[in-house]
Order: structure tokens, then C-alpha cells, then sequence
């Protein structure tokens, strides 16, 4: 018992616990302003640009994690399109805690997204009609009309996008790579443990993972029943 706690407040602990902590805080922010803004999109007419967009933000959800980060990594590298000029002007994403940030975000966003989308859809369009005839502009519906329909949809693509990223490591270990004390998330400080034989941490940080995931499995049943 002692020797769990010692573990558990011991700085290899530490560390990846606050690494994922501010990841996940980024992540929701994030993930927050995407399902707002994918839901504002929706509201309006959908061409080739929308499909496009909806495929590629959908990728994550189908393609294996581990070839997504290295996509991800092909554009994002010391010569990818978009690697290149963001290190000119001083921005190096990959094995940074920029890559793990992002590589949170993609894993998580087609979930938030996808929620958004079926809730839009199933709302159908009079309720947007019948604002857009009592003056209101498309802004103004979203706002006063769509936004509060679909909020509870929102709140549930948040949650579970969130317990993806937690769990993300594929994307990750592209990305942000595996460097302790600098990288290491607490699903990578699993693996790590288990690698190195230390079981005992690798059950701490699972289990710690475990209770997360049943309060968010309790959050959802809430949302659920409302």
C-alpha cells in the first residue's frame, strides 16, 4: 500500500497526469468551438466544400490511428506543406506538446462533430424556417434556436471525444512522440510502464483511467435520461 502511493505521487506520476490534464482542457475548449461552428455550418446549404470538409474531419473515425499520425506527420514534419513555414516562423509541432495537443484534437473531433451532425439533421428544418419568417437571421437562429436543440447532443459529442483523446495514442506517438517527462501522456506512461515490467504503476494509471471512464459513462447516462 505504501509503495502504491509512493508511486502514485512520485514524479513519473506526476507528470503525465499533468500532461494529460491540460491536454484534455485544451481538447474540450477546442472540440467546444468546433461542434459550435461545425453546427452553424450544417444550418446552411451544403456544396462540394462541406463534403470534402466532412470526409476529411471523419478520417480519424475510420482510418487506423497509427497511419493517421503519420499522414499528419508527412504535413506536419521539418518538410511537410505546412511543417516548413510554421518552423521559419519558430513553430516546431512535431515530438513537442504542440503535436500531443493536436493529436488530441483530431483523434476527438470527428466524435463532437458527427454528434452535432445528427442532431442537426434530426431537428429537420422548420424550426429554422419558421425563425428565418419572424425576421431572424441565420446567426440569430442558430443561437436562440438551433444551439439550445442540439446542446445536449453537443454536451455528449464533448464527453465522448474527450474519453477519446484520453485514450489516444496512435496519433500521438507521431506527432508528440514517446519522450518522458516531456511528451508522455497517461496512456503512453501505461504502455511505458508495461514495457519496463512495472506493473504496479501501469495498474495505478489504468485504474485511474477506469474511474474517469465510469464517470463519464455516469455523465452520459445523465444526459441520456434528461
Amino acid at each position: 500500500m505504501e509503495k502504491s502511493i509512493e508511486i502514485l505521487f512520485s514524479k513519473d506520476m506526476i507528470e503525465p497526469l499533468m500532461l494529460t490534464l491540460k491536454t484534455a482542457v485544451i481538447t474540450v475548449i477546442l472540440h467546444l468551438a468546433a461542434g459550435v461552428m461545425s453546427g452553424y455550418l450544417l444550418t446552411g446549404k451544403k456544396g462540394l466544400f462541406s463534403v470534402i470538409a466532412d470526409a476529411v474531419i471523419t478520417l480519424p473515425l475510420v482510418f487506423p490511428p497509427i497511419a493517421t499520425g503519420f499522414l499528419l506527420l508527412l504535413l506536419l514534419g521539418r518538410h511537410g506543406v505546412f511543417g516548413t513555414p510554421l518552423l521559419a516562423m519558430g513553430y516546431e509541432i512535431i515530438f513537442s506538446r504542440s503535436g500531443v495537443f493536436i493529436a488530441s484534437f483530431i483523434a476527438g473531433l470527428p466524435l463532437v462533430v458527427k454528434s452535432v451532425q445528427a442532431a442537426v439533421a434530426g431537428m429537420g428544418n422548420s424550426l429554422a424556417e419558421a425563425a428565418w419568417t419572424l425576421g431572424k437571421s441565420r446567426l440569430q437562429t442558430y443561437i436562440f434556436v438551433v444551439l439550445p436543440t442540439i446542446r445536449y447532443a453537443l454536451l455528449t459529442g464533448l464527453i465522448l471525444s474527450l474519453g477519446r483523446s484520453l485514450g489516444e495514442v496512435g496519433i500521438t506517438l507521431m506527432l508528440g512522440g514517446n519522450i518522458v517527462g516531456k511528451t508522455e501522456t497517461v496512456s503512453l506512461a501505461v504502455y511505458n510502464a508495461v514495457f519496463e515490467g512495472n506493473f504496479e504503476k501501469a495498474a495505478l494509471l489504468s485504474m485511474l483511467l477506469g474511474i474517469i471512464s465510469l464517470a463519464m459513462f455516469y455523465a452520459l447516462r445523465k444526459i441520456s435520461h434528461t
